[in-house]
């Protein structure tokens, strides 16, 4: 499509929205809604396209708007099972990217900014862009990656290393976990549902990469879509000796068991006692392809229902009852299966009633009709989104690339608005009526389950499940009835020394060391009895912060600025403060609540759920076996201990691994020295 043409076609859709603003006669009844004028006509070119030997199909769009080229290359193949080595194919497309068997990742890096080039492989493709004058260079890059990865091992434990660390901080993502479990009860042992864990990542090889590129990395069902600075002729030429050499061979193919929609609704929980917030989904699988005779009726319906800020779902939860900043619902597409969902972060006293009214939602889109103005309404978003993609030249090869893939009717992109502009009133339940369904779904719940498991149940049979989406079993080990929240931990302060030793000891300095990023973080804690603080934190040798705190006084500094901190801010360092905080926790102003035996790093663990004076709460795990604290959960974050060590005849922990929202990366803390009852300079605590 040339520019001319392109304008010509955007003016058009433009013209099909925009209603008149003005009038010439008197007559004009502004009462009355103007009926809308016939959509138009759209008129899409057809990029080139020619297929080589290897069975290697090209779609060239010309763009000479740039001096610019790209080159696209998709595999399409049936997804896989993984198992047990789940993460592979991701594990496929970065070690991709680490080097060939003719150059380094280094060289690769270097070459590629010295012509300013953008190239990468992954496991079901690769991509290349560049100047047109750095085709060549860049094609040479390309395939170079595409032919000849050297899977290096080195690069493989940096990639495993780099994807466990995501994965512990997913434990401690209240989304992530939700995630997790919709995949699985949605879509059940299909290859959708599969997730990556430490064991299955830990299981992959470098063998299993290169059988997995061996099998499946080839070119007879392939397409490559160029768009650009060039010409048919010239993208015939530059395919063959760039391409061509490929050799052909066939990919397996694979056939999965369709997942279907629970019988009755339920409702799946995963308990965070230290959250502040539910977040909900409610979700369920259904079958609806983009060459659905339905597809562009569910994406009004989609619209309505939950697609924005104007929707029904936003408009009930935000803002009528004010439970959330946002309340979305989607209807998905894909040629396997696909999946309806509906979600909201709540605030947890308005869990159950905000799954309520999710529900009202689907229900009332099922038997009541939407208005005239909601459908406009979607319409013209649509209208609007559809028009702004054809901006892009690569909207017409990724439309021939859909038509050819999803055989989709030739003329179904030009033909777009005038189906959009067909769907009526009626449409929309007709295809609500066929894929809502509140009495099929998984009501997913990730929150403090204590305060809202019997209220939601009402909705549904209500089950536990773990990070993972594993339904959880009850522990064997009961919770004997002498044990109670003050015996746990009064057996932790007894197993890390026993309480005369703990308050003996006056002052404590510790020195720690963390990398993240490559960069070494070192932290010195200095504490005194009662309420002094000092934390000095240097990165890579440099101090970046300093914090200082002495009874209610607190200072912050970083920078070379220095902050006062006043009331609710001095409360964590207080806190913070206190050499064994478990001492207070008998104290009056603390509650301890012992909810259950749960299982971590493999150990029985009794969960203590510990709210401390001000309101804040946090849930502990400890050793039924030895007392020890095992792990911390609270709404900064998780914290797991391991390694005590004894000092001075008391236990502490030498090793800590964190996680926190706000780092992107687990931090694996360990102590590098650790002295108590040490004198510390009166001048190390003054904050004025």
């Amino acid at each position: 499509m040339t520019d001319k043409t392109m304008k010509k076609t955007l003016l058009y859709i433009c013209a099909g929205l925009l209603t008149f603003s003005t009038a010439f006669g008197q007559g004009l009844d502004r009462s009355v809604r103007p009926e809308s004028g016939p959509a138009p006509e759209i008129q899409i070119g057809q990029p080139a396209t020619f297929t080589l030997a290897n069975g290697l199909k090209v779609f060239v769009v010309e763009n000479d708007k740039l001096p610019r080229v790209s080159f696209s290359l998709t595999i399409p193949r049936d997804p896989v099972l993984e198992k047990d080595k789940a993460g592979l194919s991701s594990m496929v497309s970065q070690l991709m990217n680490r080097g060939t068997t003719t150059r380094t990742k280094e060289q690769l890096d270097e070459e590629k900014d010295f012509i300013g080039a953008s190239v990468s492989a992954s496991s079901s493709g690769g991509y290349g862009s560049s100047l047109k004058k750095h085709q060549d260079k860049m094609l040479e890059l390309m395939t170079d990656l595409l032919y000849n990865p050297a899977f290096p091992e080195e690069e493989l434990d940096k990639i495993k290393k780099q994807a466990l660390s995501g994965i512990a901080l997913q434990k401690n993502d209240p989304n992530a976990i939700a995630s997790n479990i919709v995949r699985r009860l949605v879509y059940g042992d299909h290859p959708y549902g599969e997730l990556d864990s430490e064991e299955t990542l830990n299981n992959i090889t470098v063998e299993d990469i290169k059988n997995y590129y061996k099998t499946y990395f080839k070119p007879s069902n392939a397409y490559l879509v160029i768009v650009g600075d060039i010409t048919k002729k010239e993208a015939e030429q530059v395919a063959k000796k760039h391409f061509s050499k490929w050799p052909k061979g066939t990919i397996p193919t694979f056939e999965y068991e369709k997942p279907k929609a629970p019988a009755k609704t339920m409702v799946a929980l995963h308990d965070r006692p230290s959250s502040v917030q539910s977040v909900i989904n409610v979700s369920y699988p259904i079958e609806l392809s983009l060459n659905s005779p339905d597809y562009i009726k569910t994406r009004v319906l989609s619209y309505i229902l939950g697609g924005g800020s104007s929707s029904r779902m936003f408009m009930n939860l935000r803002e009528d009852k004010g439970y959330t900043y946002g309340a979305y619902a989607s209807i998905g597409s894909d040629r396997l299966v696909a999946a309806v969902n509906a979600s909201a972060s709540v605030r947890t006293e308005v869990t159950d009633s905000a799954v309520y009214e999710i529900m009202y939602e689907l229900r009332r889109i099922v038997d009541e009709k939407v208005t005239q103005e909601e459908l406009d309404a979607a319409k013209a978003y649509l209208s609007g989104s559809f028009g702004r993609s054809l901006e892009s030249p690569s909207t017409i090869a990724g439309f021939a690339l859909n038509v050819e893939r999803y055989n989709l009717p030739k003329d179904f992109y030009a033909n777009y608005l005038k189906s959009l502009d067909a769907v009526t009133i009626e449409d929309v339940q007709q295809v609500a009526k066929k894929y809502i369904r509140p009495d099929n779904a998984y009501i997913v719940i990730v929150g403090n389950t204590g305060e809202f498991k019997d209220k939601v149940a009402r909705f549904g049979e209500v089950k536990m499940y773990d990070i993972y989406g594993n339904e959880e079993v009850p522990s064997d080990s009961k919770i004997d009835a002498s044990v109670t929240a003050e015996s746990v931990i009064n057996k932790y302060i007894d197993a890390i020394g026993g309480r005369a030793k703990l308050e003996a000891i006056k002052s404590v300095e510790m020195i720690t060391s963390a990398e993240i990023q490559g960069m070494t973080i070192e932290t010195t804690t200095l504490k005194e009895q009662p309420g002094k603080l000092a934390l000095s934190v240097k990165v890579g040798g440099n101090t970046v912060q300093n914090v200082v705190l002495n009874g209610d006084k607190a200072k912050i500094s970083s920078g070379g600025q220095s902050q006062m901190l006043e009331g609710a801010q001095v409360a964590p360092f207080k806190s913070g403060a206190l050499i064994f905080p478990e001492l207070d926790y008998l104290k009056e102003g603390y509650k301890l609540v012992l909810e259950d035996i749960k299982s971590v790093e493999g150990k029985d663990a009794y969960r203590v759920k510990v709210s401390v004076p001000g309101g804040v709460s946090m849930v502990e795990y400890y050793d039924v076996e030895s007392g020890l604290k095992l792990q911390t959960e609270s709404a900064q974050g998780n914290a797991i201990y391991r390694d005590y060590k004894a000092v001075e005849g008391v236990l502490f922990s030498f090793f800590q691994l964190a996680t926190n929202p706000q780092i992107p990366m687990p931090l694996e803390t360990k102590v590098t020295s650790l002295k108590v009852n040490t004198q510390i300079d009166a001048a190390t605590f003054k904050v004025d």
